[in-house]
């Protein structure tokens, strides 16, 4: 069966405000306006998410919100794991090797170093560092989740690129 993995970097976020844990730090301007961008470039290219889960961190929630309006996605059925947060590419990948098999296409929302570690370690093609509200594409021919271990990258899009 091929499944789809959308591993997202949350939007800008907002340092302006010192006295802010990191985990409750909001989005900037710039991340309010790229997370739906970002949506909406999603809900364009037809993909249809089956589960999304995210890092409840401020800037990743609101992204993954902002994510859902756009495509349509539930903001209700938005799975919230805390061990997203500041997460390690292990840990990412044991959220995507546990997802019931379903699935099809999930999203996942999380933070810098992690997500963009997975995606190259995941991924046919190096995609270096993703930029702040990036989603990278992959698939992959998987019987089970629990087999993800190499994807082929189907899109690297990000707010700044030229479409």
């Amino acid at each position: 069966m091929l499944r789809n993995l959308l591993l997202i970097r949350h939007a800008k976020s907002d340092w302006g405000h010192p006295s802010l844990s990191d985990f409750d730090r909001p989005l900037n301007g710039r991340g309010k306006s790229d997370a739906p961008i970002m949506g909406d470039r999603l809900a364009a290219s037809g993909i249809r998410i089956d589960r999304l889960v995210s890092s409840p961190a401020v800037r990743a929630k609101t992204t993954a919100e902002a994510i859902a309006q756009s495509i349509g996605f539930p903001a209700h059925d938005i799975s919230w794991m805390t061990g997203l947060y500041l997460a390690s590419p292990l840990d990412i990948l044991d959220i995507v090797h546990t997802c019931p098999n379903h699935v099809r296409t999930l999203a996942i929302v999380s933070h810098n170093p992690g997500i963009s570690e997975l995606a190259n370690q995941l991924c046919d093609t190096s995609v270096g560092n993703i930029p702040t509200c990036g989603i990278v594409h992959l698939a992959a021919d998987l019987s089970t989740w629990s087999e993800a271990e190499r994807f082929n990258l189907l899109d690297f899009d990000y707010p700044k690129r030229s479409l």
